[in-house]
């Protein structure tokens, strides 16, 4: 009899289906084209071909990347709705403004899937060839040396104010609409310095019209191994770096979390998806969550520390 009502139960009572036994979706919160989606669509038909099932790249941007943040917060934590946040959603944006969620009360950190160094570039105009040389210049002439970026409050700015406060410097901010329209005056010595992503950084200093004098990151990158990091150039605690990783509501049950952790860990570690990454200026990391988490709540607090110190807004 206990047989029987074992099986009638086995039966009536239908296994939990394994996750993911449909479609997943990745909001990325920035138009198509970009390196977050760039590196979503790699990731993505990686873990297509591992689970079997379609993962969609949705794009929804607009605000900064709050719009999308925001509509995956406020999705089902079923792991069918993901976010790849950045630096930007997760650690610059909070530190500057009033965003529409809690970045870290209203997400679950999954895991970190790249990181993008920023460079140091100058124009051969100053007559510089390193970062000490740099600095003693700046010190020598104070507020004469200015700095651009891509517009009040880009990464890009908090990069310069962040290199003023360590270094002990002072420079004046010239805003751009963006880092590519300030290269020219760099390169004619009408501004001094500007702190820009790898790809771009790397493109321009290979044409001779600006210098490239270090990498933003505490470990040298491989796509410029040859160019040394802030520290070993004399700026110790100095780092700069844009960092892309994937984030649940609020919620998500354990077991899903540690899968997509695993698994996405997995598909970085293949050649094919490091390459790609490379390509976009991107180094692949993975990792657990925990140390993912950390280094998104350090970076927002390292950037609120910025903000505040030098009134952004």
């Amino acid at each position: 009899m206990r047989l029987l009502f074992a099986i009638f139960l086995a039966v009536a009572v239908p296994a939990k289906a394994q996750y993911p036994d449909r479609a997943v979706h990745i909001v990325v919160p920035f138009p198509p084209g970009g390196a977050t989606d760039v590196l979503t669509r790699v990731v993505a038909l990686k873990l297509g071909e591992r689970w079997s099932k379609p993962v969609v790249v949705d794009n929804k941007p607009g605000a900064g990347g709050t719009i999308g943040s925001e509509f995956v917060a406020k999705s089902a934590p079923d792991g069918y709705t993901l976010l790849m946040g950045t630096s930007s959603t997760h650690s610059v944006g909070p530190a500057l403004q009033n965003v529409p969620y809690d970045a870290e009360k209203d997400f679950v950190p999954l895991v970190a899937v790249g990181s993008a160094a920023n460079v140091l570039i100058v124009s051969p105009v100053l007559g510089v060839s390193d970062v000490r040389a740099l600095i003693a210049l700046a010190k020598a002439k104070p507020r004469q040396l200015n700095y651009a970026s891509s517009g009040n409050g880009t990464v890009s700015h908090l990069s310069g104010e962040l290199f003023k406060r360590v270094a002990g410097v002072e420079l004046q901010h010239v805003p751009y609409k963006g880092t590519g329209l300030a290269i020219p005056d760099i390169a004619r010595g009408e501004v001094a310095l500007i702190f820009d992503n790898i790809i771009t950084g790397v493109q321009q200093a290979r044409t001779g019209s600006v210098r490239l004098l270090a990498v933003c990151t505490e470990q040298r990158s491989s796509l410029i191994p040859d160019v040394p990091t802030m520290a070993e150039a004399g700026v110790p605690g100095y780092e700069s770096s844009a960092w892309f990783g994937l984030f649940a509501p609020a919620g998500l049950p354990g077991p899903i979390a540690a899968k997509v952790n695993a698994d996405v860990t997995s598909a970085l570690a293949a050649p094919a998806v490091r390459e790609r990454f490379t390509a976009a200026g991107a180094e692949t990391v993975g990792g657990t969550a925990e140390s993912f988490a950390q280094r998104m709540r350090a970076e927002r607090e390292k950037w609120a520390r910025v903000v505040k110190a030098a009134g952004i807004r």
